[in-house]
């Protein structure tokens, strides 16, 4: 909740847990939070100061513990410095790579009464790109012979940003992709969007990248393993293409990849300071090739034929076409992301919440997290069955609060991304997938939620209708064949791939 609380508002969202196993709980949420570039802020509680390393109840080092997942880890032994902490984890959180900061809080040192004046909030710094590097950026579009991509994600991004970026360009004619789980970065619905680097991308927008684009504009991303799929589409060090790397933390600049320009800058001052290039002739010349591939993605965007009565790009589809632009999205991991992710248009920005890290049980709790900061628009929580099961309890939250989400569950009794990877490289070995699940339109009535059981693809307009219309929340179940792995592969599929592999 905290994350999305972070993504969704651009500020840090703030954590209070116990010491020790509330510490370890939240540590998987302050990991996606670090990879995710999220502003947060946890505060744990910690053992007496006078009894400190003696593994005492529930006591461990923080600063070992969150070491290497957090921008900043810390302890408050003294009272009068809470300001001074404090401070410093508000600016360290947003500044530069936006990320997590842990702090420690013995519970004597909460007792303590100490008299120290409070800080005066102050604005954190902003990094902006030099004139300099405005015009070397200009000189290579201006020289660029083959088209250019630009690929946006990570930190600082708004819908001023996004439409800014969507302007430029139009007017440069660039071809548009956005980055793993950053869909909603930029309308989908523009004709420059091609796609995103995700996991099972459009085939051919890989192949253009990796083979025919010559000067490759990112901006935001850090060009993680995802969305350069298994850091396979761009060669290391030195890129295949002229390669201009946008980011406002300096650390991430060369990090991988060696730019042939560097800016160091958040995406909001970035396209700010580009309004001083000129147009020159880049949207003619280009019109054909962003054409063609906005085609290509239009095409993909196409349910396909899947085993089973029900239909998971044909019920994507039907949600696009219905349910406001504004509908916030929230969703975990496993293969059932891949059908949102596929035929979905995110045409406005902060419409998707979800986990680069992968981690499961995220849809739930961001979706509550959603809905109560934006009462007023709708909220889809799209879990797997067993990613749901991780936090579904945070359906509780949601009554006690209000948080009226449609929960949609992806139920194919299986672990199925684990399967699938199973059965592809050892497919007489599979253990451990099979999943023993509840009633969940009884599990959800059990919290006050109504719900509906949907196992053909017809009969989900009408449930989508009554989810839409319920109030105190609404589960629908999807029951999907375990066949239908992904809109492309079935389970067999995977098998007699795994068969062939341990033949040959």
């Amino acid at each position: 909740m905290a994350d999305a609380y972070g993504k969704m508002t651009g500020k840090p969202g703030i954590c209070a847990v116990t010491r020790g196993p509330g510490a370890t709980n939240a540590s998987n949420w302050v990991h996606t939070a670090f990879q995710d570039s999220t502003p947060m802020i946890l505060l744990i509680g910690q053992a007496g100061r006078d009894m400190a390393d003696r593994e005492v109840f529930q006591e461990m080092d923080y600063r070992q513990v969150f070491g290497q997942m957090a921008k900043w880890v810390a302890q408050i032994d003294d009272a009068s410095r809470i300001p001074e902490y404090m401070s410093r984890a508000w600016k360290t959180a947003l500044s530069g790579r936006p990320g997590p900061v842990v702090l420690a809080l013995p519970e004597d040192m909460l007792t303590d009464a100490v008299a120290v004046a409070d800080l005066t909030p102050t604005q954190h710094a902003v990094s902006a790109p030099t004139p300099a590097a405005i015009a070397d950026l200009g000189a290579r579009l201006a020289q660029a012979q083959n088209p250019m991509m630009m690929v946006v994600g990570g930190p600082g991004w708004s819908a001023e940003t996004a439409q800014r970026a969507m302007d430029f360009a139009e007017r440069m004619g660039l071809p548009v992709v956005t980055s793993f789980r950053c869909q909603d970065y930029v309308d989908n619905a523009h004709p420059n969007y091609v796609g995103v680097l995700g996991i099972a991308p459009i085939p051919t927008l890989r192949k253009r990248i990796a083979e025919e684009v010559d000067l490759l504009i990112v901006v935001g991303s850090r060009l993680g393993e995802m969305t350069t799929q298994g850091y396979s589409l761009i060669d290391i060090p030195d890129p295949q293409m002229a390669f201009v790397h946008v980011h406002p933390g300096a650390e991430d600049l060369g990090h991988v990849y060696n730019p042939a320009l560097s800016i160091q800058s958040g995406a909001a001052a970035f396209f700010e300071a580009l309004s001083a290039l000129p147009d020159g002739d880049g949207k003619a010349r280009r019109a054909d090739w962003i054409a063609g591939q906005r085609a290509e993605y239009e095409a993909f965007q196409q349910p396909t034929d899947v085993p089973g009565d029900l239909n998971m790009g044909q019920v994507i589809a039907q949600i696009t076409s219905t349910m406001p632009q504004d509908t916030i999205f929230t969703n975990g991991a496993g293969n059932y992301t891949v059908w949102l992710h596929r035929f979905h248009r995110h045409c406005a920005y902060r419409t998707q919440l979800a986990p680069t890290s992968g981690s499961m049980g995220y849809s739930v709790p961001a979706a509550v997290a959603a809905k109560i900061i934006a009462p007023e628009r709708p909220v889809i929580s799209v879990a797997g069955d067993r990613c749901f099961l991780m936090t579904a309890q945070e359906m509780a939250t949601a009554r006690k609060y209000g948080a009226d989400v449609i929960y949609l569950v992806v139920n194919n009794g299986m672990s199925g991304t684990i399967r699938m990877h199973q059965e592809r490289h050892h497919p007489d070995r599979t253990m451990a997938t099979d999943l023993w699940n509840p009633d969940f339109v009884a599990y959800a009535a059990s919290f006050g939620i109504k719900g509906e059981r949907v196992t053909v693809t017809a009969d989900f307009p009408a449930a989508l209708e009554r989810a839409r219309g319920a109030a105190g929340g609404y589960l629908i179940e999807l029951v999907v064949d375990q066949q239908a792995l992904t809109p492309t592969q079935t389970l067999s599929g995977a098998t007699a791939q795994g068969l062939s592999t341990a033949t040959t």
